[in-house]
């Protein structure tokens, strides 16, 4: 008989220095580990296969618009409006799975994000669904920890 204490993927909390903020998807969790082919001298049936370095997508993150009063929306303006003209402000943003009385089942941490891309769903006069922001964060590397 299967079990029933797998934990499920929406409930989930994401925070930063700003505070914390509600999302209904995070995607971008991945890290994968670079592969260099070589040929071997003389030997030519195959490649040797050898390690590089590890590299990670975007962290891509989606909620309800927030009108106003949102640190997360005033980082990304001062982050993306600014260019290079000032210092990039890093963050580090938890993201926390959580089990169903509310406890942290596993977290992801992700080290000096900064936004690198938003965007809002488009306006469509004929339909009536919530309107999307959609935040990217580059980061230099993440974590993590399971507290089972």
């Amino acid at each position: 008989m299967a079990s029933s204490n797998y934990p499920v993927g929406f409930y989930f909390s994401l925070s930063f220095e700003g505070g914390d903020a509600a999302f209904k998807e995070v995607s971008g969790i991945s890290k994968e580990l670079g592969v260099e082919e070589v040929a071997g001298g003389g030997e030519n049936r195959f490649k040797y296969r050898l390690p590089t370095t590890s590299s990670s997508k975007n962290l891509v993150l989606k909620r309800a618009i927030v009108p106003t009063g949102s640190n997360l929306i005033a980082w990304c303006a001062d982050t993306l409006d600014n260019g290079l003209a000032s210092a990039i402000q890093t963050q580090d943003v938890s993201v926390d799975l959580l089990d169903n009385e509310g406890k942290v089942l596993m977290k992801w941490t992700f080290y000096n994000a900064y936004p690198v891309s938003y965007a809002v769903s488009d306006l469509k006069s004929q339909e009536s669904e919530i309107l999307i922001e959609t935040i990217e964060l580059a980061y230099t590397y993440f974590n993590i920890q399971s507290n089972s």
